[in-house]
């Protein structure tokens, strides 16, 4: 196993053949007739992302978005079919989780995750990061949160390792949909998903994981807000207690919601098996 881009470990890269069919050109000069939607994302990556410390401007979030909104499981050689949708390890109740990377730059990345039916990428985080994600196949449950103090965990509760989200997302998606944003201190940066049917995902990372630039990637238990809202843990039934309050509550008003998170270690089922991209290529035309 080797280590991957985004901090999880992942099997060596195996290729599937009869798959996706193709490579990923570099340096060729030649003009191309046609411009492929991956091409067109890879052309427009390049010119928005500028490295560590920059976040892209809202009419290049915009850009983007729009190529990657008009994008189809076709355009980087998928279909409902592919044999890593289906759940390796379902014997043992932990189906895996497949990544490729297409691209790897100092300034972005562009990845596919697939994910079999119950396959969960669990809560973690993209620190300095802007991620776009686009789901091109079936539907999955993404929950996301956002810090709401940057600064240090709270040493006054039960574990001073505990740190106040305010939750951002917790619902369905289902192909197709609009491409989802988060940003390094806003937009969901500390998310999880988890696949109800077989699920393809392109994610766009700039820049992406890198733990010699201090980049690497962090995973979270969550706690409900009310275990340690006052300072005490509560019992489970003064949770539910507080649980059909919050919902009565919520039938008249809405509000934020919040968790508690606090860091762990990555558990051994998130492990991540890696294969090698095949699909339509994409030409490095910089030189």
């Amino acid at each position: 196993m080797v280590a991957s881009e985004n901090g999880m470990v992942e099997r060596r890269p195996e290729a599937v053949g009869g798959v996706m069919r193709g490579a990923i050109g570099k340096k060729k000069c030649k003009r191309m007739t046609k411009r492929s939607s991956l091409q067109m994302l890879f052309m427009a990556c390049r010119e928005v992302f500028k490295g560590f410390g920059t976040v892209p401007h809202p009419p290049d979030v915009a850009k983007l978005c729009r190529i990657l909104d008009n994008m189809r499981p076709e355009d980087v050689g998928l279909s409902k079919d592919i044999p890593f949708f289906k759940a390796k390890g379902a014997a043992k109740g932990i189906p895996r989780v497949t990544y490729a990377t297409i691209y790897k730059g100092a300034e972005f990345s562009l990845c596919i995750f697939f994910l079999p039916p119950t396959a969960v990428i669990p809560l973690h985080n993209h620190p300095g990061m802007t991620v776009f994600s686009k789901l091109l196949l079936g539907s999955m449950h993404i929950k996301s949160y956002d810090w709401v103090d940057r600064g240090s965990s709270d040493s006054s509760l039960p574990s001073s390792k505990l740190r106040l989200a305010r939750l951002k997302a917790d619902s369905v998606f289902t192909a197709p949909c609009n491409t989802s944003v988060l940003y390094p201190t806003s937009g969901g940066n500390i998310h999880a998903f988890t696949a109800i049917t077989p699920c393809a995902v392109l994610d766009v990372l700039g820049p992406p994981y890198s733990k010699e630039d201090g980049r690497d990637c962090s995973y979270y238990k969550e706690s409900p807000y009310t275990s340690f809202s006052t300072g005490e843990v509560r019992t489970r039934k003064e949770e539910e207690e507080e649980e059909e309050e919050e919902e009565e509550q919520e039938e008249e008003e809405e509000g934020e919601k919040y968790g508690w998170l606090e860091e762990v270690e990555m558990a051994e089922e998130s492990e991540m098996d890696g294969i090698e991209y095949l699909g339509p290529p994409i030409i490095d035309n910089s030189c």
